[in-house]
C-alpha cells in the first residue's frame, strides 16, 4: 500500500534519438549557448550578430572612439618596447635568426585583433614554446649544420600548430585544453623556467660551444666542461643587466603604479647594451653581439614549408605539442585578466584566433605566437581598452622593421640572456607549489612530475608524465566514485552525509545511500560491491531485529548518466537484495538516467512505484510500509 501524500515522478516518454543527440551535442560543443539571443531576431540582424560572433572585430569596432584610442595607443607603444627585446631574445632561444622574432611581432597582432575575443591579451613569442621548438626540431635538423632546413622546418611546425588550433576551435573542442590542469601548467612553466635560465649561462659566460640537450644535467655539464671559454667581462656585464632588471621588477611589486619602469626596462637594457658594445668594441673583449639585422618587412615563406615525409613526423609532433601548450597558456592568461574586469573570453574563439595567427604567420616568416603573460600584464597595466593595442604594436613593429632594425645589430647576447633570465625567474611559482602540497598531495605530485620531468629529462616527456598522472587521477575518480550514507538532520527534512554531519540520525529499517557520479562499465562493479558492503556494515554481525534493513534508497540526483552495464548492475543488485528481503527504491533520477531506465525496461522490472521525487517522500513511504507490515504481523 502506497503513501497517498507522496509526489509523483514524471515518467514522460523518452525523447527521440535525434532530439537527445542534438541536446547532447549542444551541451558538449556550445555550453555557452551563443545563438540563444538570435532566435527571435530578423534574418538581417541574425546575420549581423552571427558575423560579430565569429569575427569579434565587428563587435567592438563600430563603437570605437578617440577616447578609447588614447588608452590603446599608450598601451600599444608600451608593449612594443617590450616586444622588441623579447622578440630578439626568444628567437635566439628558438635557434633562429633574431630578425624572425621581430617579424613574429608584426603580422600576428593584426590577425589577433580581428579574430581574438580578449581585450587585454597582447600576442607575441614565448620562451617555453621557443625552446620546445628548438629541442624538438633540432633533434632532426641541426640549426648550426643546416640552418636553412632548420628554419623551414620551424615554419612548417608553426603551420601545423595553426591547423591544429584552428581545427580545435571550429570543432568546439576547447575541452581538450582542460586536460592541462593548473597543477600541470604550474609545474611545466616552473621546470621550463629552470632550464631556460640555465641555458642562458651560455650567453652570460660568453661560451661558444654548448650542448643541444635541455636537461639540467647536460646543461650544467656543458657549462663546466668548457670552463676555458668563460669570459669574466661577459659575466660582469650580464650580472649588472640582470640586477637592474630584477630591481625594476621589485619596484613594480612595491609600487604598482610604476609598472612602466619594469615594462621599458628590457628596452633600456638593449639600448644601453648596444651603445656599450659599439663604443667599447665589446666583441674584442669576448662579448658576443647579435649581428646583422636586415631592414624590411616580412618576406613570404609559404614556399619554404617542407612536407617531405622524412621530416613530417617531427614537424607534426612539434606543432601539436607546442600548439597545445600555447593554447593553454594563452587562453588561461586571457581569462585571468578578463576576470579582473568582470568580463569573459571565449576559449574556442581564442583557439581560432591563435590558429589563424600561426597559419598566416607561417606564410610570412613568423614562428609560433600566442599570448605571453609578461606582455599581457604590461598591456593590462598600461590601461588598454580593446584589441586595438595589438594593432598599434603591429604598426610600431612595422616602423621598427622598416627603419630601426639595423640599429639593434650591436645588441650583446649577454643582454638578451639577462632579459630572458629575468622573465623566467618570475615564472617559478614557489608559493603555488607549496599551496598545492598543503591542499592536495596528488595535485602536488602532478605538479612535481612536470617540474622534475622537464628539468631532468625533456620538456615533452615532463609534460606527458604530468598529463598521464592527471588522467590516471581522473580515471580513478570514474572507477572509484564517491558514495555516502545519508541521515536526517534533526528538526528538518534535510538528509546529509552521516560522516560529515555526525549529528544526523539514521532511519530505522531504511538505508539511504547517495551516488555522486555517472555509472559506467568502469565503476558499476565497484558501486554494487560498495552498496552491499554498506548493507553489511549497517546490519552488523548481530541478529538483532533493529539492525535489519528492509529498504534501500539510492539517491541518484548526482548521477548525470548511466550506460547499459550500469543498468544491468542495478538489475543484479535488485536480485541480490530480493534474496535478502530488501526492497530497492530509486530517488530523483535525472532525465537522461530515467530515459535509459525506461527504454531498458528497468522501471517496469522494479515498478514505477519504487521511484520517488525526494528522499523525504521515499522515507515516509518506507515508514508507512514498515508500519503496515508490523500491523499485519501483529494481527496474524
Amino acid at each position: 500500500m502506497a503513501n497517498p501524500s507522496r509526489q509523483a515522478v514524471n515518467f514522460a516518454a523518452p525523447r527521440g534519438f535525434v532530439s537527445a543527440f542534438k541536446a547532447d551535442c549542444k551541451e558538449t560543443f556550445f555550453p555557452d549557448d551563443p545563438f540563444h539571443e538570435m532566435k527571435h531576431e530578423k534574418p538581417l540582424n541574425k546575420l549581423k550578430k552571427t558575423i560579430q560572433y565569429f569575427i569579434p572585430l565587428f563587435e567592438w569596432l563600430p563603437n570605437y572612439n578617440l577616447r578609447l584610442f588614447r588608452y590603446d595607443l599608450l598601451a600599444g607603444i608600451t608593449i612594443t618596447s617590450l616586444a622588441i627585446p623579447q622578440g630578439i631574445s626568444y628567437a635566439k632561444l628558438a635557434s633562429i635568426p633574431p630578425i624572425y622574432g621581430l617579424y613574429s611581432s608584426f603580422i600576428p597582432p593584426f590577425v589577433y585583433s580581428i579574430f581574438g575575443s580578449s581585450k587585454h591579451l597582447a600576442v607575441g613569442t614565448v620562451a617555453a614554446c621557443s625552446l620546445l621548438l628548438s629541442e624538438t626540431v633540432g633533434a632532426k635538423a641541426s640549426p648550426q649544420d643546416d640552418p636553412t632546413l632548420y628554419l623551414h622546418l620551424i615554419f612548417t611546425a608553426t603551420f601545423f600548430t595553426g591547423i591544429f588550433q584552428t581545427a580545435l576551435g571550429f570543432l568546439r573542442l576547447g575541452i581538450l585544453v582542460d586536460f592541462l590542469s593548473h597543477s600541470t601548467i604550474t609545474g611545466f612553466m616552473g621546470g621550463t623556467a629552470i632550464i631556460i635560465c640555465l641555458q642562458q649561462l651560455k650567453g652570460m659566460f660568453g661560451l661558444t660551444h654548448f650542448t643541444t640537450h635541455t636537461d639540467v644535467v647536460s646543461v650544467l655539464g656543458a657549462v663546466f666542461r668548457h670552463r676555458n671559454e668563460w669570459r669574466w667581462e661577459s659575466a660582469v656585464v650580464g650580472i649588472i643587466f640582470l640586477a637592474f632588471l630584477q630591481f625594476t621588477r621589485y619596484l613594480r611589486q612595491k609600487r604598482p603604479k610604476l609598472f612602466w619602469v619594469s615594462a621599458i626596462a628590457p628596452m633600456v637594457v638593449v639600448v644601453v647594451g648596444c651603445l656599450f658594445a659599439f663604443f667599447a668594441h665589446a666583441e674584442k673583449h669576448g662579448i658576443q653581439i647579435v649581428g646583422e639585422l636586415k631592414k624590411g618587412l616580412n618576406p613570404p615563406s609559404i614556399q619554404y614549408l617542407n612536407f617531405d615525409p622524412q621530416y613530417l613526423p617531427v614537424t607534426v609532433r612539434a606543432g601539436l605539442i607546442t600548439g597545445l601548450i600555447a593554447m593553454a597558456e594563452g587562453i588561461a592568461i586571457g581569462r585571468s585578466f578578463a576576470i579582473m574586469k568582470s568580463e569573459q573570453t571565449d576559449g574556442n574563439k581564442e583557439m581560432i584566433a591563435f590558429g589563424f595567427m600561426n597559419i598566416i604567420g607561417s606564410f610570412t616568416s613568423c614562428y609560433l605566437t600566442t599570448g605571453p603573460f609578461s606582455k599581457t600584464a604590461v598591456n593590462f597595466n598600461a590601461g588598454c581598452r580593446t584589441a586595438m593595442s595589438n594593432v598599434v604594436m603591429g604598426f610600431c613593429m612595422m616602423l621598427t622593421l622598416l627603419f630601426l632594425a639595423p640599429l639593434f645589430r650591436y645588441t650583446p647576447l649577454v643582454a638578451l640572456s639577462a632579459i630572458i633570465m629575468s622573465a623566467m625567474l618570475g615564472l617559478i611559482n614557489y608559493d603555488e607549489m607549496i599551496h598545492l602540497f598543503k591542499v592536495d598531495k596528488f595535485d602536488f605530485v602532478i605538479c612535481m612530475a612536470a617540474f622534475l620531468g622537464v628539468s631532468f629529462i625533456s620538456m615533452d616527456v615532463g609534460l606527458m608524465l604530468s598529463v598521464g598522472l592527471a588522467l590516471l587521477r581522473a580515471l580513478l575518480y570514474v572507477a572509484r566514485p564517491a558514495a555516502c550514507k545519508l541521515g536526517k538532520i534533526p528538526n528538518s527534512s534535510l538528509y546529509r552525509d552521516t560522516e560529515q554531519y555526525p549529528g544526523s540520525t539514521p532511519i530505522q529499517g531504511v538505508l539511504v545511500l547517495q551516488l555522486g557520479s555517472p555509472i559506467y562499465f568502469a565503476n558499476s562493479t565497484y558501486i554494487r560491491e560498495r552498496i552491499l558492503r554498506y548493507i553489511k556494515e549497517e546490519q552488523g554481525v548481530s541478529d538483532s531485529k533493529t539492525d535489519i534493513i528492509e529498504h534501500l534508497l539510492l539517491d541518484l540526483s548526482g548521477v548525470s548518466s548511466i550506460d547499459m552495464t550500469g543498468i544491468e548492475t542495478f538489475l543484479e543488485l535488485r536480485r541480490i537484495l530480493d534474496s535478502k528481503g530488501i526492497k530497492l527504491s530509486i530517488v530523483n533520477p535525472r532525465i537522461e538516467v530515467l530515459e535509459k531506465m525506461t527504454l531498458a525496461k528497468f522501471t517496469d522490472a522494479i515498478g514505477k512505484e519504487s521511484f520517488y521525487l525526494s528522499i523525504e517522500d521515499a522515507v515516509q513511504n518506507c515508514r508507512f510500509s514498515l508500519h503496515s507490515s508490523k500491523t499485519t504481523m501483529e494481527e496474524a
